[in-house]
Formats: C-alpha cells, structure tokens, sequence
C-alpha cells in the first residue's frame, strides 16, 4: 500500500508539475515544433528542467544500495539500440507531433475534461496492448534455447 500511495504522489507532482509548465495544452507543445511560425520555446526549458533534475536525482539515489520501497534498482540493462525502441521511440515521436501530447502531459489533461485528450489516452492505451500481444506472439514463435 506505500508503493501505491508513494507512486500517487509522485503522480501527482509530476502531473502538477506539467499542468503548470503549460504542457497540457497540446498548442503550446505543438508551437514547440513550429520552428518557422509561431515558435515557442518553453518546452525546451521545462525539458532542460527536467534533465537537471533527473540527472541530479540519479546521483543522490544511486549512492544507496537500493530503493527505498524495493529490493533492488530496476535500471535498463540493454546497452544497444534495437528494433523495438527505435519503433516505440519513433511511434511515440510522430504521436507527440501531430496531436501535441504525449503521455506525461495527456493524463494531467483529463482533468480538464476535453475530449483531445481522452481520445489521446484511449488511443495510447489500445496502442499499448496491440504492441504486447504482438512482441508476445513473436516471442512465442521464436524457439527457445536450453
């Protein structure tokens, strides 16, 4: 129950976070990209925000032997690129660009009740598992060794 109340809150601050940067309002996120129009470049502070963040975050939590609420850190251990990331990347690239959201900023957006966002999320979440059963079926089909 303190992993999921722990991730609510952190949830709610992230969510708060983007709500008030401004990238719920998939315009905003979209004028980003505009370089030759109506260019707009908060995104690249509330990006740069977060790099430093995250970068400062990381040194301070992996000096720990492990997580707070678990046993061991659960770091990527893929060194190379692959098939699958740069499919999701490019899938999650294309998406961002043509509706102005991505994940992080269309489920804060629900709260606001606009039916854009909704439909990104239903949208995002059929994405979701028509790429499990796929790499599913594909991971069946490849014959396991000893």
């Amino acid at each position: 129950m303190t992993r999921v109340l722990t991730a609510a809150f952190i949830g709610l601050i992230f969510g708060t976070g983007i709500a008030l940067s401004g990238m719920i309002n998939p315009a905003k996120v979209l004028n980003f990209f505009d370089l030759a129009g109506a260019w707009d470049p908060s995104l690249a502070f509330v990006m740069a925000g977060a790099l430093v963040v995250t970068a400062l975050g990381y040194r301070f939590v992996l000096k720990r032997s492990r997580p707070a609420l678990d046993t061991r850190f659960h770091l990527p251990a893929k060194r190379r690129l692959d098939v699958p990331l740069v499919a999701g990347s490019a899938a999650f690239g294309i998406g961002w660009g043509m509706t102005g959201f991505c994940p992080g900023g269309a489920i804060p957006a629900l709260g606001l009740g606009e039916s854009s966002a909704w439909l990104f999320v239903a949208s995002m979440a059929v994405g979701i598992a028509a790429a499990r059963l796929v790499r599913n079926a594909l991971v069946a089909r490849v014959p396991q060794t000893a």
